[in-house]
């Protein structure tokens, strides 16, 4: 079988991206294509991969301001060619599950969810510092992009949703059915620390939706230290927020991230993620998860075992939710038990598996 990969864009280094890199390992010869990449931020695992991108790679700037050439993805996609392949095997939560393959040729889309910033526009863009003219203007495009977003669904042969609330969003945006694999993750990577640190962890993109806000109100009002590593658009708005007992660490190696994750007292998760590998992360190097009760966190996140839950997006609730993590005894064996049950050579042979039969399935008319 010849296999090609394709994946949004290799811009930023996410959950979605650490799943590309597996499927690099699974398939080394297979060429990965997406709409643009940035040399700088790929990973190391990905850096001897046969990329192939769009001509949205030589628009001046594109890297630096990838979202803002939104209208050309569309477009961009129709250019790639997959006629010598067998298998098109789609990293998507935006445009790749769109692209068009020859009839001989299966596809199958990994969906980490359907494009977010369209079908829950409003929930995405609350607290962005965008006039109100801007996302009115945004908001008739997304309306347009919603209707096309659901009739290239037809474009997959086959869905494969990476967490339960996934595989109920592909059945109510595109009315298809979808198989549930967890993503995988790299527990050898994590090593338990000797030692725990005084300090709460974030690790995460600084985007508005991801409610970093909602931790730091709730860390100002405790006094707790409160460490977040990562990037994004919402740093500068975040950092006026915080007070000194929170500290702003920027992006950082994963040797750097992998020993506060294992020192930490418990990394916080306080947005509704689709999945949600980072906490998943920090169980393997022995830690407690405080999330919020939904998406994919319901999958991964067993109370008193390796994390808790908070109910609402309310500063009282996620202050509950500290104190259960101070006053409970956690055991760090069970914690990172729990954790290996996602590992990525799992998901390998359970994900390489799938692909065959359903290739055979398709070949069959099945």
């Amino acid at each position: 079988m010849k296999i090609a990969i394709a994946h949004d864009y290799l811009i930023q280094m996410g959950g979605a991206e650490r799943v590309v890199e597996v499927f690099h390992d699974m398939y080394p010869e297979a060429p990965i294509f997406t709409t643009v990449f940035s040399d700088e931020r790929l990973s190391r695992n990905l850096k001897d991969a046969d990329i192939r991108a769009t001509w949205l790679q030589n628009i001046p700037g594109v890297k630096a301001n990838f979202k803002g050439v939104l209208p050309l993805y569309p477009i961009a996609i129709r250019d790639f060619d997959f006629r010598d392949f067998d298998i098109v095997l789609s990293s998507s939560s935006a445009f790749m599950k769109s692209i068009q393959v020859p009839k001989h040729t299966f596809h199958i889309c990994y969906c980490h969810t359907p494009m977010r910033f369209a079908w829950d526009y409003d929930t995405y863009m609350a607290r962005q510092s965008k006039s109100n003219l801007l996302k009115n203007m945004l908001k008739l495009y997304m309306n347009r992009l919603k209707t096309w977003d659901a009739k290239t669904s037809r474009n997959v042969d086959q869905f494969v949703a990476n967490s339960s609330v996934v595989k109920r969003r592909i059945l109510h945006y595109y009315q298809r059915e979808a198989d549930v694999i967890f993503p995988p993750i790299n527990t050898s990577r994590f090593k338990r620390a000797t030692s725990i640190g005084d300090y709460y962890l974030i690790v995460s993109r600084l985007v508005s939706y991801k409610r970093i806000d909602l931790a730091i109100e709730a860390f100002k009002r405790n006094g707790l230290k409160l460490r977040i590593v990562g990037e994004g658009p919402d740093r500068k708005r975040l950092e006026a927020m915080a007070a000194p007992n929170i500290e702003f660490l920027g992006r950082l190696e994963d040797e750097e991230v992998n020993k506060l994750m294992a020192e930490c007292r418990a990394l916080v998760f306080p947005g509704e993620e689709d999945f949600g590998i980072t906490p998943l992360e920090a169980n393997a190097a022995g830690r407690p998860v405080i999330a919020f009760q939904g998406g994919g966190a319901l999958d991964t996140i067993v109370p008193h075992v390796n994390g808790v839950f908070f109910r609402k997006h309310q500063v009282d609730d996620v202050l509950e939710a500290v104190a259960k993590v101070e006053q409970h005894a956690w055991n760090v064996d069970d914690i990172i038990t729990h954790a290996r049950k996602f590992d990525e050579d799992n998901f390998k042979d359970q994900l390489k598996k799938y692909v065959e039969q359903a290739y055979v399935n398709f070949l069959k008319g099945g």
